[in-house]
């Protein structure tokens, strides 16, 4: 009796080059990669024609108290997948990334709720397997293709599966009554009861001049009426705008997300919350650079998750030693 003689494992060059070239694409960025064309239903909330700032409304936060997720991602090393028939080498990326989240009970502080680190090899090739460092795993995983875009986009597609799942988790034991604020568009994971998206860096205008005219006006605690937008995929937005010093049009302007089947009234109600919310968790001038719209429980837990990612340096030699030819 014969066996099948083991199958070839591809060998795995770390380039280096800085990892941080041409993957710059952020978070948010990648969400905001849709169409130049958008489709705008202006009159959920109000008719076009007499949209006005909306006042903060006196309600507080919802008294199962608020949630806040959110996730870094980070290259740790550009890689080459090689073909154990002789063909042609497969690009990918050695990463790291976290997610975590911050409650805040009414009346009490914020506290941190859920962490979870993946590290993983992102590459388009069949061939490749997981990568045992002395500093951990990199599971390998597999992106539609080879591209800097592609590439980036299947870390931030495992980034956000890790949110739901920690956000699922959790609020399967904290009842009914919270609300979910998650760090960037709504994309994959409007489904999420509860929950706004909340995006502080505008990729894109999407409202003509008479309704920009209003998004100007707004003053601290002010929110534009809600609307639908459709690009390659539909939500309910709002813009908000956060306490700042400065008098710039689109200072202290972020923009909120709501899944788009929700009823009116129901995201009227997400979007009097946030109104009620957001302002005061804005960002400090002195302590972030991103202040206001990076919000203060935001800005906390990314210094927890970098912290969680580890050192880039290590890793990076971690992973040259893994795939160091054996005899070299």
């Amino acid at each position: 009796m014969t066996t099948a003689p083991p199958a070839a494992t591809a060998a795995i060059t770390v380039d280096p080059w800085d990892p941080g070239y041409a993957t710059s694409l952020t978070a948010e960025a990648i969400g905001e990669l849709d169409p130049s064309s958008v489709q705008l239903d202006l009159d959920v909330e109000l008719p076009s024609g007499r949209w006005r700032p909306v006042g903060p409304p006196a309600a507080g936060p919802p008294p199962g108290g608020l949630i806040v997720a959110d996730g870094v991602r980070r290259v740790e090393a550009r890689v080459w997948v090689g073909d154990p028939s002789g063909g042609m080498p497969a690009p990918g990326i050695a990463a790291s990334c976290a997610a975590g989240l911050v409650r805040c009970a009414p009346g009490g502080l914020a506290e941190l709720a859920e962490v979870d680190v993946r590290r993983s090899l992102f590459t388009p090739s069949r061939h490749a397997a997981d990568l045992s460092t002395w500093a951990g795993t990199y599971v390998a995983a597999r992106a539609r293709g080879g591209t800097a875009e592609q590439l980036s986009l299947a870390l931030q597609g495992q980034l956000s599966d890790l949110e739901v799942t920690l956000a699922t988790r959790y609020r399967t034991s904290s009842g009914p009554d919270d609300l979910l604020i998650v760090d960037g568009p709504l994309r994959g994971r409007a489904h999420l009861p509860r929950t706004i998206g909340y995006v502080k860096t505008h990729h894109a205008a999407y409202l003509a001049d008479p309704q920009t005219a209003v998004l100007t006006a707004l003053r601290p605690g002010q929110r534009t009426p809600v609307f639908l937008m459709t690009t390659s995929w539909a939500r309910h937005s709002w813009y908000l705008r956060l306490p700042t010093p400065s008098t710039a049009p689109w200072a202290g302007i972020a923009r909120c997300e709501a899944a788009a089947d929700l009823p009116r009234d129901a995201v009227v109600e997400l979007a009097d919350h946030s109104a009620a919310i957001i302002p005061g968790l804005a960002g400090i001038g002195y302590k972030d650079p991103r202040a206001p719209q990076n919000l203060v429980p935001i800005g906390g837990l990314e210094k927890v998750l970098r912290h969680r990612l580890g050192d880039p340096g290590l890793l990076y030699r971690a992973l040259r030693t893994a795939t160091r030819p054996r005899g070299g």
